[in-house]
């Protein structure tokens, strides 16, 4: 069973993304601190290191692989799932927030913390605590993903962005393209003039 993978991430979803190498795709789970540290990434060289998980459905079985950054990352996973009533998916929602900032939580008993994450009551709050406390040193220093500055978007570039994606393009390309169109046309000031001149752009090369 393979640890990493390396290749292009074609498409992402909220909890996941699908990665191409070799031909193949691949579906991983992704954490949703990880998520954002990959959201940029798309049809990008991407590296992600692998956890695998077997689950049994009446007769038959599945893999679920979880995707992350780095093997800290999943070494981390892989400690809370030492937690008896923790199991991989519950670990996966769990990181709603940076993985540093659960680590501090742990070492430091912050049960409040703890409970505010998803799938996290009370009792799996005391038995991360008692199982993990004093041990995740560590992971106190994984990098946070770095957040993007927020811009205000206006509605018509917002409207022209939903059009792009019913039409198939990947978020990236299109963001991309009505940036880059409204830095050269500021005066645009509605959707359907923006997606004229995005198309008269596309169309000159």
């Amino acid at each position: 069973m393979f640890t990493r993978i390396t290749g292009r991430i074609v498409d992402m979803q909220q909890g996941s993304v699908l990665i191409e190498t070799g031909g193949l795709a691949y579906e991983v789970v992704v954490p949703p601190c990880v998520e954002k540290k990959l959201r940029d990434a798309q049809e990008q060289p991407t590296t992600l290191e692998i956890y695998p998980s077997f689950s049994l459905d009446g007769n038959s079985g599945r893999f679920t692989f979880f995707g992350f950054t780095n093997a800290v990352e999943r070494e981390f996973f892989e400690a809370l799932l030492s937690v008896a009533s923790i199991g991989p998916k519950t670990a996966a929602r769990a990181f709603s927030l940076s993985m540093a900032r659960i680590a501090r939580a742990i070492d430091a008993g912050d049960h409040a913390v703890l409970t505010g994450l998803p799938g996290i009551g009370k009792q799996k709050a005391r038995d991360i605590v008692a199982k993990l406390q004093g041990k995740v040193t560590k992971f106190l220093f994984i990098q946070d993903a770095r957040e993007r500055p927020t811009q205000a978007v206006p509605d018509f570039a917002a409207e022209a962005l939903a059009v792009l994606l019913q039409l198939a393009y990947k978020r990236p390309e299109a963001e991309a393209m009505i940036k880059q169109t409204l830095e050269a046309a500021p005066r645009i000031d509605d959707a359907q003039t923006l997606l004229a001149e995005v198309y008269r752009r596309k169309i000159a090369g």
